[in-house]
């Protein structure tokens, strides 16, 4: 009997092998040594449990155990219209906001996705377009942030881009993989409002306005 597994020495249901090998070969931190990676889930993306040793300040070394779910990289883009003095976001249904306190798991957001290949331009263009029908022209990169560094793997590349309303055509998602996005017109002058009061609590949605506040709302 072959002790293969999908994944490791043969592709998944993805066409992915080698997800256990991910991180031993890490070397810019002297003190971390990665011991053992091990795939504890390979579905759609990939959660992983990983063994090294560290080394704190005081020179000892300790044997330490992470979990981490690599869903791959991100992009999102603040859509604005400076003639309006508007801002374009989504409203779509997120079952995990739901079932963790979110009264109706609708949530306001930036447009965004996962690179999937892509470089982050292309991707956030290919985003904009099938979230919110935005055919994106002149795009600013302005960070890329760790989200939630304790235990996702996930860089997210910020953008900001303007937009005209008239020039919005189609949008709403993908139809095959369930998306059911709405666009949201919020004036500059309303968005810090909606997240005081709890109207915006996505997290990337709320850093790119609070750049906004600093960049175009003056």
């Amino acid at each position: 009997m072959s002790d293969q597994r999908p994944g490791h020495d043969l592709p998944d249901a993805r066409g992915r092998s080698g997800l256990h090998r991910t991180g031993l070969d890490l070397d810019g931190n002297p003190d971390v040594r990665v011991r053992e990676v091990e795939v504890t889930s390979d579905g759609w993306h990939v959660l992983r449990r990983t063994t090294f040793d560290y080394r704190g300040r005081d020179g000892r070394w300790t044997t330490q155990t992470r979990e981490t779910y690599d869903r791959g990289n991100g992009a999102t883009v603040l859509l604005y219209d400076p003639a309006g003095r508007t801002l374009l976001l989504t409203r779509q249904f997120r079952f995990p906001a739901y079932v963790n306190g979110h009264p109706d798991g609708m949530l306001i957001e930036s447009a965004a996705g996962l690179l999937d290949g892509d470089s982050p331009e292309e991707a956030i263009r290919r985003e904009a377009a099938e979230e919110l029908g935005v055919s994106i022209g002149e795009l600013t990169h302005l960070f890329d942030l760790y989200m939630s560094p304790g235990s996702v793997t996930e860089r997210v590349h910020f953008y900001a881009a303007p937009y005209v309303p008239a020039e919005v055509v189609g949008g709403g998602g993908v139809e095959e993989e369930g998306e059911e996005i709405e666009p949201v017109v919020v004036p500059y002058d309303e968005a810090l409002e909606l997240v005081a009061d709890g109207r915006i609590a996505d997290g990337k949605a709320v850093i790119l306005l609070q750049w906004a506040a600093l960049n175009l709302f003056g």
